[in-house]
């Protein structure tokens, strides 16, 4: 427990009104987008300044009490849960837009920015911000760099770590630093803004971003590939791109996922089919006419059944509220479901596919797939209850091989969702004990008295 002379001096540095030890505030900061992780914090405190995160970090630091950093809490690897108790940081109310710089192509703002509202802003300005994890509605600026984000978008554009040019970020002694800047080349001294891209909260708070953004693409078109096999479906992701069309997104959907879409909000989806790849182009018009042609006449060659270019805005908007309630689908069907997240080259996504289905029945669980195909992030998904203690462990099973078969295909066991409390078991499987003594190295440098985010990444 947090002593009250602490609690007094939280309500000092922010304000009474926003330190929250109220059992209902507790409870709803104790979880994230996980379902089988649970901690409540002993506090839930809202800065709205730099100044003030640096004054909650040095009394944290002095007192040694836990603090973790958080957002909308979207995210679904256990990141943002107090493992430990203490202090639950969460940075919503540091939600301004402080500039978006149509010259120079970039936008600096505050860390509780909700992807869904930069997207609309930056629109009015003809910009955006690539990286679109699916949970932009809730999704903060802070927690995407924290995790390195990714998203549909990533088969063309890149993840997160290609759109930050710099950040400020307090240290969990309380010294406020700036790293990276406002330019597109910077090699002054060692890149330590990436350090801090996939840091997971464990290495100090992200105050404040400098983004770059792109232009809006003056055209764009959607194709639906109807597949009666979801193997044939990931052949076509590597297809099409070996035959140097490059989508800006390429997105799966097996049978199971398609269905459950349906039953919530029928959209005229192909239930009789094994798999769905929404495919979106876009560029000028010209590009864009001639690459739908070349992915129409590569998805017909290599097994699709039927293909289906969006005849407007208003169709391709529909297919892709598909792919957005694919999850929510999947969600909605277990009390327990582990979405899982990793990668594999392209080239093996179908044994990937096969791998899950072979799974599926071997351990008589659900397993269903969507996900990033074009960039072979992939996210299958089991349906299980945490409080079937038999079912459970077979799951728990079936999700450690998905893990291990995505690594023997060269692949990684995270690709967005990062390594947070569900994957620190598999950690030593991925990477060599020299790389993870590193990493410890590095976090006991910045965080000596280790009360940032403990707990997270390594056991």
């Amino acid at each position: 427990m947090i002593k009250e002379s602490v609690i007094a001096e939280l309500q000092k540095i922010v304000g009474k009104e926003n330190v929250k030890t109220e059992k209902e505030t507790l409870r709803a900061y104790s979880y994230d987008g996980t379902t089988s992780w649970q901690h409540e914090p002993d506090v839930v405190v809202f800065p709205t300044s730099t100044k003030e995160i640096s004054e909650i970090m040095k009394l944290a630091n002095t007192e040694k009490i836990p603090v973790t950093p958080r957002g909308g809490g979207t995210n679904v690897s256990g990141g943002s849960i107090p493992i430990m108790g203490g202090i639950i940081l969460c940075t919503t109310k540091m939600n301004k837009i402080l500039k978006v710089d149509k010259e120079n192509l970039t936008a600096t703002v505050e860390p509780g920015v909700v992807l869904q509202d930069l997207t609309i802003r930056l629109a009015k300005e003809g910009l955006f911000f690539p990286p679109d994890p699916q949970s932009f509605l809730g999704a903060t600026i802070g927690g995407i760099i924290a995790e390195n984000a990714g998203g549909p978008a990533c088969v063309k554009y890149g993840v997160t770590k290609q759109y930050i040019l710099g950040v400020e970020v307090v240290l969990p002694t309380g010294e406020i630093i700036n790293l990276g800047g406002r330019t597109l080349k910077n090699v002054v001294g060692y890149d330590l803004l990436h350090i801090y891209i996939s840091s997971e909260g464990t290495l100090g708070v992200i105050t404040k971003a400098e983004l770059k953004l792109n232009p809006l693409p003056p055209a764009r078109k959607t194709i639906m590939g109807v597949y009666d096999d979801v193997a044939k479906a990931g052949e076509n992701v590597f297809r099409i791109l070996e035959n140097g069309v490059i989508p800006g997104k390429i997105e799966l959907l097996d049978n199971w996922v398609i269905n459950r879409i349906e039953e919530m909000m029928p959209m005229g989806l192909p239930k009789d089919a094994d798999a769905v790849l929404l495919f979106e182009v876009d560029g000028i018009p010209e590009a864009v006419e001639r690459e739908t042609e070349k992915i129409v006449e590569i998805a017909k060659k290599y097994g699709a059944t039927d293909v289906r270019v969006a005849p407007n805005q208003a169709e391709a908007d529909k297919y892709w509220m598909a792919r957005k309630a694919g999850f929510a689908a999947v969600f909605g069907k277990a009390k327990t479901v582990f979405a899982e997240d990793v990668t594999v080259p392209r080239g093996q996504i179908p044994a990937l596919i096969n791998k899950c289905k072979e799974l599926a029945k071997k351990y008589n669980v659900e397993i269903v797939v969507l996900g990033h195909a074009g960039d072979g992030n992939l996210h299958p998904a089991i349906l299980t209850d945490i409080n079937n203690k038999e079912h459970y462990e077979r799951a728990v099973k079936a999700m450690d091989e998905i893990i291990e078969g995505a690594v023997e295909f060269g692949g990684v066991l995270s690709g967005e969702h990062g390594i947070g409390l569900e994957k620190q078991k598999f950690l030593k499987r991925q990477l060599e004990p020299a790389v993870i003594d590193m990493m410890k190295k590095i976090k006991g440098l910045f965080d000596p008295n280790n009360i940032m985010n403990p707990g997270k990444i390594w056991e």
